[in-house]
């Protein structure tokens, strides 16, 4: 949810509107509150079709039909103004996940769920039918989910405006992908109930397996599979829901069960009040959403509630968001003791001078499952740290302050809690892992520090202010887009082999979806997708398949043990296209189970390598102090350092950063130069101009006048975002949401039983 616009009304109908939920060609979604407590989803006309005779007549039939359906699975109008200056549409609002959301982050329902699914939506399409409605846009999002089933939203609500366009010849009505035949062909005008059941003979197909049965890609190309084609339910082993499936997708409408048909034929038991008829990870995924309901801005007290002890909002936020279930007292006391009792290698170096330190903090996994990244990252500080003390005439020195999350979320939230209260640190850099950042985030918010992660890649974490945070490194997206120009820009490459294996958890589903995604939106290319279940050993049929179904290139999102499967099955086959995995996959175990099939795949990566020239400096520098080769992310981290280290220079010498980027960081051993704009560099880049100066210029001054300006944390967060910085791995700039701008990402491919950095990935041309 968006917070409101300064334009935006504060109340409509009797509702106190709480934000934004989205906005459309039609108009603007908006969370609103009744005074008697109830949420709904308020839908407010755009005033171009306001002033519209003819939309409003339209209008107002429309609301009147959507009253006349009666379902607990269809959400209910609540309210609606159709005569006033902005027309308005209120549902009851449903905090659950869309169908869409759900699979794209939990992979495909089991069976059961499938069928459950089917029964209590064709109940709700039974209702939409008997009220004389055609929903025409049956599709994953315009479902959502609940513990007790899921409501259908948006029937012949959201398309009032497409009624006129109903009459025109071959217009064609609804989503590609999860339309009918007869809808696919422009016969919008003879599009009725059949319609609906084809389209969620679509939609159930996707919950199964994951994909549209009628595959992506261009419209064209969906429109006329849709009509010619049969659809693909492979990897639906269930029989019975096989045959639901293939009824409801039947060419001619009249072989079609009806809806009621439907629900007749369906067998599985509703669920009943239970959430049993959902997988564990979509019920907490539910969950999520619900508790992050109960923490809305500005929702007072009802009077039936019972009083309550005082909290802060933005803790009871972060506990809501962060678990389903509550941390036990006994672990987080043990948690907090643990944290709070632990001891930085540079806490002898504080509170001897009696001014205050200038800190920056490391917020790592040093110890648990991303230890290896943890650690990396903290070197890369201290070393950039270490040549910014090493200059003569700094305004400040530095001091780095490591706390170890461990790699546990609750953790995690403890940590940035810590380095909040300690008033000396002024930003923070990490943490390592996407469930640790998102954990984090909102302790940060709250007191308005800067954390910058290089190695935490979500697409999106839970909804909080984002005033303080920035992910310095691209997302799973924005890899995505790297690794669809990698394969598909080649004249050898039309069909990219997409395989999701949930072995490799939310991360490698993130960028695999990403991926099936972008195929058809960044290139003309087409992808076959498959999706397997977390611990599938056998993955040779899947591979067969996909080389079946012509896929000229695979990419393989999972973990090193299932894309060491992948290359050997591969290898058993005709198919000698190119192959490419995540990062994550770069471990030596899929070297050593993979063996020669592993010979030429490649790897995407966020990180830069040891071997790259712009880091030969830094690589030497580390290798002096450290006595080893820097491992991924210290460079990132190093860099970040730097630009954390450029701001304060700047805030401290009363000044602004210039917003241009000064020159690499060469991080050289003896210490002559040390992370970007750690000299206070100007426009000039000359350092001399800066050093030792007071702010009109003169030479000379007393201790006093040169004592530096110590910045707010606002300020610090304001600079990084206002101010570029060239680092050895990448541009660092940021855009108005505070997000990394570009996306860079560099090359590996294994070579002779290892893996060797090839450089820059590729972007397009155009």
């Amino acid at each position: 949810m968006d917070e409101l616009r300064p334009s935006d009304p504060s109340h409509i109908g009797g509702h106190r509107l709480l934000g934004r939920l989205g906005a459309g060609g039609m108009g603007v979604v908006y969370l609103g509150r009744t005074e008697a407590g109830a949420l709904a989803a308020i839908k407010v006309i755009l005033p171009e079709y306001a002033g519209d005779d003819d939309f409003r007549t339209r209008f107002r039939r429309e609301v009147a039909a959507a009253r006349s359906v009666h379902s607990p699975w269809a959400v209910p109008v609540t309210g609606a103004e159709t005569e006033g200056e902005r027309p308005w549409l209120a549902t009851a609002f449903v905090p659950g996940p869309a169908l869409s959301d759900a699979v794209a982050r939990r992979g495909p329902l089991p069976a059961r769920s499938v069928k459950v699914l089917g029964r209590l939506l064709s109940r709700a399409l039974t209702a939409v039918h008997e009220a004389g409605l055609v929903h025409r846009d049956v599709k994953p999002g315009n479902v959502l989910l609940t513990a007790d089933g899921p409501r259908l939203i948006d029937f012949g609500i959201a398309r009032a405006a497409d009624a006129t366009a109903l009459t025109t010849t071959d217009l064609v009505v609804g989503t590609p992908g999860f339309l009918s035949p007869e809808q696919a062909t422009g016969g919008g005008t003879t599009a009725g109930p059949a319609s609906d059941v084809f389209s969620l003979g679509c939609l159930l197909a996707y919950a199964a397996t994951g994909r549209p049965p009628f595959g992506s890609g261009a419209v064209d190309a969906l429109l006329y599979r849709t009509v010619h084609d049969r659809p693909d339910l492979g990897g639906i082993d269930d029989a019975e829901l096989r045959t639901l499936l293939t009824a409801c997708l039947a060419k001619d409408p009249g072989e079609r069960p009806t809806a009621a048909q439907l629900d007749a034929r369906i067998a599985e038991d509703v669920p009943g009040g239970s959430v049993e008829w959902l997988p564990e990870d979509v019920v907490r995924l539910i969950a999520d959403r619900s508790a992050a309901m109960l923490a809305l801005p500005d929702i007072d007290a009802t009077v039936a509630e019972e009083p309550v002890a005082p909290a802060r909002p933005d803790r009871r936020r972060f506990l809501l968001l962060t678990s389903v279930a509550a941390v036990g007292l006994a672990g987080t006391a043990y948690a907090a003791v643990q944290v709070a009792g632990e001891d930085t290698e540079d806490a002898p170096k504080r509170g001897g001078s009696g001014e205050r330190d200038w800190i920056i903090g490391v917020h790592a996994d040093l110890t648990g499952p991303q230890a290896a990244w943890g650690k990396a990252q903290e070197r890369g500080v201290r070393l950039a740290v270490e040549r910014f003390n090493s200059r003569g005439n700094k305004p400040f020195t530095l001091i780095v302050k490591a706390l170890d999350d461990r790699g546990d979320a609750a953790r995690s939230a403890r940590v940035a809690e810590l380095f909040a209260r300690d008033p000396d640190v002024l930003a923070v850099i990490g943490p390592t892992g996407d469930a640790a950042t998102g954990a984090a985030l909102p302790a940060y918010d709250e007191a308005m520090l800067a954390v910058l992660t290089v190695s935490s890649l979500a697409m999106a974490y839970a909804p909080r202010s984002k005033k303080s945070f920035f992910q310095a490194a691209p997302s799973w997206g924005a890899l995505s887009a790297s690794i669809v120009n990698r394969l598909l820009l080649r004249p050898d490459v039309e069909r990219l082999g997409v395989l999701m294996d949930r072995s490799g958890g939310q991360s490698a589903y993130q960028v695999g979806y990403a991926t099936n995604l972008m195929t058809p939106t960044l290139t003309t290319g087409t992808t076959y997708p498959r999706v397997v279940p977390a611990g599938t050993r056998d993955l040779a049929p899947v591979i067969e398949d996909m080389v079946a179904h012509r896929s000229d290139a695979i990419f393989y999102a999972g973990d090193a043990a299932g894309a060491a499967r992948t290359a050997v099955a591969l290898a058993g086959t005709s198919f000698k296209g190119p192959c490419i995995a995540q990062h994550t996959v770069m471990e030596p175990d899929f070297l050593a189970a993979a063996g020669a099939a592993a010979t030429g795949w490649e790897f995407i990566s966020p990180y830069t390598d040891a071997s790259a020239p712009a880091a030969k400096e830094f690589t030497a520098a580390h290798r002096a102090r450290f006595g080893a080769e820097p491992a991924p992310w210290a460079a990132e981290a190093y860099d970040v350092a730097g630009l954390v280290a450029q701001a304060l220079v700047a805030l401290a010498r009363g000044g602004k950063a210039t917003g241009k980027p000064a020159g690499k960081p060469t991080g050289k051993p003896d210490g002559t130069e040390g992370p970007e704009g750690t000299e206070g560099k100007q426009a000039s880049g000359k350092p001399e101009e800066a050093e030792g100066k007071k702010a009109s210029g003169s030479t000379g001054a007393s201790p006093e006048a040169r004592r530096p300006v110590r910045p707010g944390r606002a300020a610090v967060v304001a600079e990084i975002a206002a101010s570029p910085y060239e680092g050895i791995s990448r541009t660092y700039a940021f855009d108005k949401r505070q997000a990394l701008v570009g996306q860079d990402a560099h090359l590996y491919r294994v070579e002779n039983g290892r893996y060797r950095y090839l450089g820059a990935a590729p972007k397009p041309t155009t």
